[in-house]
Protein backbone atom coordinates (compact mmCIF):
# COMPACT_ATOMS: atom_id res chain seq x y z
CA UNK A 1 0.00 0.00 0.00
CA UNK A 2 1.21 3.24 -0.99
CA UNK A 3 1.21 6.14 1.65
CA UNK A 4 -1.07 9.27 0.92
CA UNK A 5 0.13 12.56 1.56
CA UNK A 6 -1.16 16.20 0.82
CA UNK A 7 0.81 18.01 -1.43
CA UNK A 8 0.24 21.94 -2.12
CA UNK A 9 1.60 23.30 -5.84
CA UNK A 10 1.80 26.70 -7.05
CA UNK A 11 0.68 25.77 -10.51
CA UNK A 12 0.47 29.72 -11.90
CA UNK A 13 3.76 31.23 -13.13
CA UNK A 14 3.44 35.24 -12.26
CA UNK A 15 4.38 36.18 -15.56
CA UNK A 16 2.41 33.97 -17.60
CA UNK A 17 -0.76 35.51 -15.31
CA UNK A 18 0.24 38.78 -16.62
CA UNK A 19 0.77 37.59 -20.03
CA UNK A 20 -2.59 36.17 -20.01
CA UNK A 21 -4.35 39.34 -18.11
CA UNK A 22 -2.57 41.46 -21.45
CA UNK A 23 -4.19 39.14 -23.73
CA UNK A 24 -7.59 39.35 -22.69
CA UNK A 25 -7.28 42.99 -22.81
CA UNK A 26 -6.21 43.96 -25.74
CA UNK A 27 -8.76 41.32 -27.08
CA UNK A 28 -11.34 43.45 -25.22
CA UNK A 29 -10.30 46.74 -26.64
CA UNK A 30 -9.78 45.45 -30.44
CA UNK A 31 -13.49 44.90 -29.87
CA UNK A 32 -14.21 48.46 -28.59
CA UNK A 33 -16.38 49.95 -31.63
CA UNK A 34 -18.69 47.24 -31.61
CA UNK A 35 -19.00 46.78 -27.95
CA UNK A 36 -20.03 50.92 -28.12
CA UNK A 37 -22.35 49.75 -30.56
CA UNK A 38 -24.38 47.20 -28.74
CA UNK A 39 -24.18 49.67 -25.60
CA UNK A 40 -25.78 52.81 -27.75
CA UNK A 41 -28.32 50.34 -29.11
CA UNK A 42 -29.21 48.75 -25.90
CA UNK A 43 -30.21 52.15 -24.03
CA UNK A 44 -30.96 54.01 -27.20
CA UNK A 45 -34.41 54.13 -25.82
CA UNK A 46 -33.80 54.71 -21.89
CA UNK A 47 -35.15 58.03 -21.00
CA UNK A 48 -33.12 57.70 -17.40
CA UNK A 49 -30.15 56.30 -19.27
CA UNK A 50 -26.97 59.02 -18.35
CA UNK A 51 -25.86 60.89 -21.11
CA UNK A 52 -22.39 59.56 -21.14
CA UNK A 53 -22.17 56.09 -20.79
CA UNK A 54 -19.01 54.73 -20.97
CA UNK A 55 -17.15 51.27 -20.27
CA UNK A 56 -13.95 49.43 -19.27
CA UNK A 57 -11.92 46.88 -20.71
CA UNK A 58 -10.37 45.97 -16.65
CA UNK A 59 -14.41 45.60 -15.60
CA UNK A 60 -15.22 43.41 -18.52
CA UNK A 61 -15.21 39.86 -18.19
CA UNK A 62 -15.05 37.63 -20.73
CA UNK A 63 -17.81 35.21 -20.56
CA UNK A 64 -17.14 32.70 -23.85
CA UNK A 65 -15.29 32.15 -26.55
CA UNK A 66 -16.88 30.36 -29.28
CA UNK A 67 -14.94 28.66 -32.08
CA UNK A 68 -16.68 28.96 -35.12
CA UNK A 69 -15.40 26.92 -38.65
CA UNK A 70 -12.46 25.46 -36.68
CA UNK A 71 -8.86 26.36 -35.59
CA UNK A 72 -7.81 30.24 -36.54
CA UNK A 73 -11.16 29.97 -38.33
CA UNK A 74 -14.11 32.90 -36.55
CA UNK A 75 -14.80 32.88 -33.16
CA UNK A 76 -17.59 34.33 -31.35
CA UNK A 77 -16.56 36.22 -28.05
CA UNK A 78 -19.37 37.13 -25.39
CA UNK A 79 -18.70 40.22 -23.31
CA UNK A 80 -20.20 41.09 -19.64
CA UNK A 81 -20.10 44.84 -20.01
CA UNK A 82 -20.66 47.32 -16.86
CA UNK A 83 -21.77 50.61 -18.69
CA UNK A 84 -20.80 53.81 -16.14
CA UNK A 85 -21.16 57.24 -15.98
CA UNK A 86 -19.26 59.37 -13.77
CA UNK A 87 -16.42 58.19 -11.46
CA UNK A 88 -17.60 54.77 -12.46
CA UNK A 89 -20.71 54.26 -11.28
CA UNK A 90 -22.17 51.30 -13.08
CA UNK A 91 -25.74 51.84 -14.30
CA UNK A 92 -26.26 48.30 -16.07
CA UNK A 93 -24.76 45.09 -16.65
CA UNK A 94 -25.07 43.63 -20.34
CA UNK A 95 -24.13 40.75 -22.59
CA UNK A 96 -22.59 41.52 -26.13
CA UNK A 97 -21.59 39.02 -28.80
CA UNK A 98 -19.16 39.93 -31.08
CA UNK A 99 -17.62 37.74 -33.53
CA UNK A 100 -14.13 38.36 -34.37
CA UNK A 101 -14.61 40.05 -37.59
CA UNK A 102 -15.99 42.89 -35.26
CA UNK A 103 -19.67 42.00 -36.18
CA UNK A 104 -22.11 43.34 -33.47
CA UNK A 105 -24.30 39.82 -33.41
CA UNK A 106 -26.62 40.30 -30.37
CA UNK A 107 -26.79 42.03 -27.41
CA UNK A 108 -28.82 41.70 -24.03
CA UNK A 109 -29.64 44.27 -21.38
CA UNK A 110 -29.59 41.83 -17.91
CA UNK A 111 -29.76 44.64 -14.90
CA UNK A 112 -30.34 48.36 -14.68
CA UNK A 113 -29.20 50.26 -11.13
CA UNK A 114 -30.51 53.17 -10.07
CA UNK A 115 -28.91 57.15 -10.51
CA UNK A 116 -26.89 58.00 -7.88
CA UNK A 117 -27.97 61.43 -7.58
CA UNK A 118 -25.24 63.72 -5.45
CA UNK A 119 -27.00 66.89 -5.15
Amino acid sequence: MLPTCLVYATTINETESQLCDAYKYALIQSLRAPVEKGIQSIYKDDKHAPESLSWDAYDTEVLQIRQLYGVGGSYEITLKIKPCYRAHITYGVDEITIRSDGTLIRYEHLKTYPIVDFN
